[in-house]
């Protein structure tokens, strides 16, 4: 009779963690522009969700077995974000990742209870989204793509190495961005290298009057503020400046991707990699208000020199050697 108590003893935890392990926990990912089918698993072709996947995978939640992975995105229609919230809270979903700022502030609107970890585009304290890094404190945690407004001043630095003759640049982006503290590192730095930044002032949706002024001015080069509308437009903005044959410096290597000259920011697949591991400990109890937000630890700079060639500039070799990656 001892003997088998103590197998029962054994056997009933293992068959409890066992079941625990077959729970089918669902995680969503909302992105605001890239088209569904980009993110779809078991290995999507968008960089940013395959990492995501494959570090879920490496922590024990694969797609299929003990995980449900719900792909969504606005596709361009910010709109649409309320809808797909909704959606995902009828299915129950244990956690969102949300690609920006805008996603998360519409999620703290329509699913406030759901734990969301944000790729944040800006800083998320002064944005009003958490009440601190350390402790963000309600439904809301994640990660920046930025470690303050001096990375704005990087990449104003970055352009003005490969074009030293530079004098007068067009700064695209809203009144928020132009006023932010990114704006004012962007303003300061510029001013230090003696370049004469313009604004060209757009709306979320509609860039013709910037681009009719940006044309009007006949600036250097352009200078493209990190926000969520200008991610969106990416290919819009990129083709405009390869139209225009204006050198562009862009947040990220989606730009470049899509035709801009060069970027520098976060590595975006290497945040979302770092993503997981707070899904990883949501799914397993922890509150997402008390975990820190932390911020980028690598950044690249791409230069795409196609582009380079098509608008009929060159870049110096010293900027070409300390590129992470050169399109060719």
């Amino acid at each position: 009779m001892r003997v088998a108590f103590l197998a029962i003893g054994i056997l009933l935890p293992l068959g409890a963690e066992a079941q625990h392990a077959r729970k089918d926990h669902r995680v969503a990912l909302i992105f605001t522009t890239a088209p569904v089918s980009e993110m779809v698993a078991p290995n999507p072709t968008h960089p940013n969700p395959r990492a995501l996947l494959r570090a879920l995978n490496a922590l024990g939640h694969v797609h299929g077995q003990n995980l449900t992975y719900l792909p969504r995105s606005a596709e361009g229609q910010f709109e649409r974000l309320a809808d797909i919230l909704r959606e995902l809270i009828s299915l129950k979903v244990d956690v969102i990742v949300a690609s920006d700022d805008v996603t998360a502030r519409r999620a703290r609107e329509v699913a406030p209870t759901v734990p969301t970890v944000v790729i944040f585009l800006g800083d998320p304290v002064e944005s009003g989204l958490i009440a601190s890094l350390a402790q963000p404190g309600g439904n809301i945690t994640g990660l920046t793509r930025t470690t303050g407004p001096e990375i704005e001043g990087k990449r104003m630095q970055l352009l003005k190495e490969a074009f030293p003759n530079l004098r007068r640049v067009s700064f695209l982006g809203r009144d928020q961005e132009w006023k932010s503290p990114s704006g004012q590192s962007t303003q300061a730095t510029a001013q230090t290298l003696g370049v004469t930044l313009l604004h060209a002032k757009h709306s979320p949706s509609d860039y013709s009057e910037a681009f009719s002024g940006i044309a009007r001015d006949q600036p250097d080069a352009l200078f493209v503020a990190e926000s969520t509308p200008n991610f969106a437009h990416r290919k819009l903005i990129a083709d405009f400046a390869m139209k225009n044959r204006l050198p562009g410096m862009y947040s990220s290597k989606e730009f470049v991707n899509a035709g801009g000259l060069m970027s520098y920011g976060a590595d975006l697949p290497d945040l979302y990699h770092r993503i997981a591991v707070y899904v990883d400990k949501i799914l397993k109890g922890a509150k997402p208000g008390t975990l820190p937000v932390e911020r980028p630890a690598k950044f690249e700079f791409v230069i795409n020199l196609r582009t380079a060639r098509a608008i009929g500039f060159s870049i110096p070799t010293p900027v070409l050697m300390r590129a992470d990656q050169v399109i060719e």
